[in-house]
């Protein structure tokens, strides 16, 4: 079943949380155009609603009325969305508003310290239990600047902080291993914010600069498109075109290991629109083969990653992904579903602590699929299922919601 044709996916995902928890800063009217449809981003309006933000949508766009915050009488529920509670966090922790926020059994399983802990050294009253969610957030004597290093590179623990710095006045200083994706930096210091980038270090400094009310339409969401990419440069006789998507170079480590497999990808119409860098994708297909992904590529694809071992199966050779355990904390610990769910496929696949082993080319064979209640994972296997030529069973395609609700939509215009 060959994959033909041109569509444009939802807004980012990633940028359109925070566009709506920076709106929620700036006083008057804020425009956000093309809003992600994903059940987390949901989430996080909801919980911002919850604590005074006001917002109405008109035609197309999400209007977002800022600086009206409450402390909200009861928990806030951020469902599935590790952003939201991360993010939301940093964000209510400089505020200096007493909260407690929750989620589902998922999110209630993934590590929280990674934030707990800068933002504590912050002199924010912030806790957790056993460092897993609810986190509870107390008022602060005094909120301090912050130097942090960042051992596991993390675009949620950088932004939270760096809303923490913006919300309290405070200099924050974060020092990357590796560069995560970079949005956060980028909307603040579009609107104006004082943001200094060097290398792999980011600061805020507080300034008396004026603030600009944002008015941003959101391009399409890479890692929501990784699957229909994924499925066109491995299944014969495909040509995708995907209009209108998020190209930042921090988002483009997928496509860059697809084109070191040897994958048929063109960028058109390259543009910037509020500082981030947009285009159109023509994927198309060719004979792939096997390569290595270490450690440093990781952080730029860690999204993409359940997608990439399913393009890995009809690569010729051997696929190695190593330096990835963070791939165990996700929705669920996707090196283990990942590699159950390709054995059930007759896939010959070796699980390692940080990583996969793939040989490929592998025949696919339909299989009974266990999500662990992960979009990503649902989805990846979805795709694998198309190119072994039948549809596998997932036992709980619902949680494609969680991120990506227009997914089987979208691919049924697309499978030829």
């Amino acid at each position: 079943m060959p994959i033909r044709g041109v569509i444009n996916v939802p807004g980012d995902k990633s940028i359109s949380h925070r566009a709506l928890l920076i709106s929620s800063l700036i006083p008057g009217e804020n425009h956000i155009s093309n809003l992600s449809t994903a059940l987390d981003v949901d989430n996080t309006l909801k919980c911002l609603n919850y604590i005074g933000i006001n917002s109405y949508t008109s035609k197309n766009e999400i209007i977002i009325k800022g600086s009206t915050f409450k402390c909200p009488s009861k928990p806030l529920n951020c469902g599935n969305s590790g952003t939201t509670i991360r993010l939301l966090s940093g964000l209510l922790g400089g505020l200096n508003i007493p909260a407690k926020l929750i989620g589902d059994e998922s999110l209630s399983s993934r590590p929280m310290y990674r934030i707990i802990d800068p933002l504590a050294s912050m002199g924010i009253n912030i806790s957790c239990d056993n460092g897993l969610s609810p986190i509870r957030i107390s008022k602060s004597d005094k909120i301090l600047d912050l130097n942090y290093k960042m051992n596991i590179p993390s675009a949620q623990v950088k932004s939270a902080l760096l809303l923490a710095g913006v919300c309290s006045n405070r200099k924050i200083t974060i020092n990357e291993k590796y560069q995560s994706r970079n949005h956060t930096e980028i909307m603040l210091e579009n609107i104006g914010h004082n943001i200094i980038i060097q290398d792999n270090r980011i600061s805020f400094n507080p300034s008396n600069r004026q603030i600009e009310n944002i008015h941003i339409d959101i391009p399409g969401d890479i890692s929501s498109a990784s699957f229909f990419i994924g499925a066109a440069c491995m299944i014969p006789n495909s040509d995708i075109r995907i209009n209108n998507i998020l190209i930042n170079d921090t988002r483009m480590g997928f496509i860059k290991v697809l084109k070191k497999m040897g994958a048929g990808v063109i960028l058109h119409n390259k543009r910037n629109i509020n500082g981030e860098q947009v285009g159109d994708i023509q994927v198309y297909y060719k004979p792939l083969y096997g390569v290595n992904i270490d450690e440093k590529d990781i952080p730029s694809i860690i999204d993409e990653l359940p997608i990439i071992a399913i393009v890995a199966t009809q690569a010729e050779g051997m696929t190695i992904i190593s330096g990835a355990e963070e791939l165990r904390y996700k929705e669920s610990d996707r090196i283990k579903a990942i590699t159950t769910n390709l054995k059930r496929m007759g896939v010959k696949v070796i699980d390692k602590k940080d990583g996969l082993m793939i040989e490929g080319p592998s025949i696919l064979n339909k299989a009974d699929i266990k999500s662990y209640d992960d979009h990503r994972i649902a989805m990846a296997f979805v795709i694998a299922g198309i190119s072994s030529g039948n549809y596998n069973q997932i036992d709980n395609a619902d949680c494609i919601n969680s991120s990506f609700p227009q997914f089987t939509s979208l691919l049924k215009k697309i499978i030829k």
